[in-house]
């Protein structure tokens, strides 16, 4: 995930590193999160931490994952490097603790994986500020500079006339942040429904198709349909749905049919897939 060309990380399966040169990703990534310990979540850190060694990477990484991940991502990443070249810090998350961020933080959540520990993360920046207008601003005499920046902020202002003059008559109404879901391994999930709710994206697994709906719930996953009923409950903008069978690697058509027969906007992430999420505002 790509946010104001900070590159965000979430799992990082075998290969990565590969995907990541062949699609032009940057290496600067600094924060990967998991959502759980299993080998195709996680593999790929040893070949990524390889290759940034090699690279001669100095600045720190940081990375994130559920209860009992820290032990486990060590040893993996001992497996990869003689030696660990860059600062590292490695945290365990907890369900409902913000990481704040600059403008936005990531949550991570408690999904539902059957007896695994799993978690998945929203990301969810904060309310932004309404749309200034200067050329009010320039009518009204107010000099640009520092004036206009408190204004801006929702401070009032008085010039040297004697004037004051209120937030309200130059900046508009607070807009909201985006939000994006990204659930990892999951059965659908009340967690999810409500850390989803009025999302602008919700990547949602789907690893099988109605006819192993039974299959699904033996192992802690979600079919299509499944996926597309939660989107729809939380009210979000568009379902990304991710993590398939091998058996739809080629024809994905099934799944993307009975997703839709729920919730219309429906897509299906393929390698180098790309969505641009705009501000509601934008849209």
């Amino acid at each position: 995930m790509i946010r104001e060309g900070e590159t965000l990380l979430f799992d990082c399966g075998e290969g990565t590193q590969r995907q990541m040169m062949r699609y032009g990703i940057s290496f600067a990534v600094a924060d990967i999160f998991f959502t759980h310990m299993h080998a195709d979540h996680m593999l790929g850190i040893i070949g990524l931490f390889r290759t940034l060694s090699l690279q001669g990477r100095t600045e720190p990484m940081r990375l994130w994952g559920p209860r009992g991940s820290a032990s486990l991502l060590k040893a993996a990443i001992a497996l990869g490097t003689d030696r660990q070249p860059f600062p590292l810090e490695i945290n365990e998350v907890t369900a409902d603790a913000p990481i704040p961020r600059k403008g936005y933080s990531i949550v991570p959540y408690n999904a539902d994986h059957k007896d695994k520990v799993a978690v998945g993360y929203a990301l969810v920046e904060e309310i932004r500020l309404g749309r200034f207008n200067p050329d009010r601003a320039r009518e009204l005499g107010i000099p640009e500079g520092p004036a206009w920046g408190k204004i801006h902020k929702g401070q009032s202002v008085t010039l040297d006339d004697g004037r004051v003059i209120e937030p309200s008559e130059l900046v508009g109404p607070s807009r909201a942040g985006r939000r994006v879901v990204f659930t990892g391994d999951s059965r659908p999930s009340e967690a999810t429904m409500t850390i989803a709710e009025g999302a602008d994206a919700l990547i949602h697994e789907a690893t099988f198709a109605d006819d192993e709906q039974l299959r699904a719930v033996e192992t802690g996953h979600a079919t299509a349909r499944e996926a597309a009923e939660v989107a729809l409950k939380a009210g979000v903008k568009r379902l990304v749905l991710t993590h398939l069978s091998a058996r739809y690697s080629v024809n994905s058509s099934e799944l993307v049919q009975q997703a839709r027969e729920v919730f219309p906007e429906t897509v299906v992430a393929r390698d180098g897939f790309e969505l641009e999420i705009p501000f509601a505002a934008e849209e």
